[in-house]
């Protein structure tokens, strides 16, 4: 090749360079290993994390969350819901400004959640939902908790430890509507008739509520046999109160599969629990999320395992909350 040759082949990838470069300029500007084109199979994708609140099951789900989201190299816009439907639209109305590709939701209401879906639909944002489901027309996807099978399980336990006799049984909810709901109508409904639930209040998957409504109960009902909590940091409050009232024999069922709660059936400060990994339930999440995006083969309405854990298998309950250091 003769010297003008390499010349012009010089000059000519200078200026193809100069085009790829400027063809990533603009107001957003490029993600690194991103094409102009902006096609979701190229560069990382960035997903709008909204939760539902600070329960010890809402902040393991958000762990879990921003691991997976970092180990599949995705960009995390997280939010904060706190129990409030007003908060919960708002959140969502945000991540639509910030335009993600998509948004993982944990619903604090059936009310927020069809006003949210409405909001993002709109926009043209797809919503992925964890715990609880909609119309498969309306969302990405999810990862379900089969929230009334939990209640379901628990109640089992109580019919076999009651073994027919006639029992008083109390609930302490959580926040009105979405998961709570389910679980306690899961429970209630699968009680035997010689169960007979004689107070439900909510707790608002508060543990200090929780205890001031245990106390409450065990007052208004001395002779309570068993109580379901919505989940294992009220049951430890609730707990607390029942002994402080001397009802050391009340036996508690709940939710979660904590590794404090599996020390507590060792120790029978509780009865039953029903494990249900905010692990697993995140990681599903952010995976099938990319997935669904990115027209990868995953389940749409996917599943978090969920099993009945007593005093007898509490050795091998799943692991709940993945470790803090990431």
């Amino acid at each position: 090749m003769s010297l003008s040759a390499r010349r012009r082949r010089a000059t000519h990838m200078l200026l193809l360079g100069a085009g790829l470069l400027l063809s990533c300029c603009g107001p957003s500007g490029c993600a690194l290993g991103a094409s102009a084109s902006g096609d979701k199979d190229d560069g990382p994708l960035t997903l709008g994390f909204v939760n539902g609140g600070d329960s010890q099951f809402h902040t393991c789900l958000q762990r879990s969350v921003e691991i997976t989201a970092k180990n599949n190299f995705a960009r995390l816009v997280t939010a904060n819901s706190a129990q409030d439907a007003t908060t919960e639209l708002s959140n969502i109305e945000d991540m639509i400004a910030r335009e993600v590709d998509a948004i993982i939701l944990q619903t604090v209401s059936t009310d927020a959640l069809k006003s949210g879906l409405a909001k993002a639909r709109s926009a043209g944002i797809p919503v992925f939902l964890t715990s609880v489901s909609a119309d498969p027309d309306d969302i990405l996807g999810a990862v379900v908790v089969d929230l009334t099978a939990i209640g379901r399980l628990d109640a089992q336990w109580v019919a076999d430890d009651a073994a027919g006799r006639d029992v008083q049984v109390g609930v302490i909810a959580g926040a009105p509507g979405g998961a709570s709901d389910l679980l306690v109508d899961g429970f209630t409904e699968a009680l035997p008739a010689n169960a007979e639930v004689v107070a439900d209040q909510p707790g608002m998957f508060d543990a200090g509520k929780a205890g001031k409504v245990a106390e409450t109960m065990v007052r208004a009902h001395p002779e309570l046999d068993y109580v379901f909590v919505a989940n294992e940091q009220m049951a430890f409050a609730a707990r607390k109160a029942f002994d402080a009232a001397g009802a050391d024999e009340v036996r508690i069922v709940t939710v979660n599969g904590t590794d404090e709660a599996l020390a507590a059936l060792k120790d029978g400060r509780f009865s039953a629990t029903v494990s249900n990994s905010a692990g697993n339930t995140g990681e599903l999440a952010v995976r099938n999320t990319i997935a669904l995006l990115r027209d990868r083969k995953a389940e749409k309405i996917d599943n978090t395992p969920i099993r009945l854990v007593t005093e007898d298998n509490a050795d091998t309950a799943p692991l709940y909350c993945p470790a803090a250091d990431f």
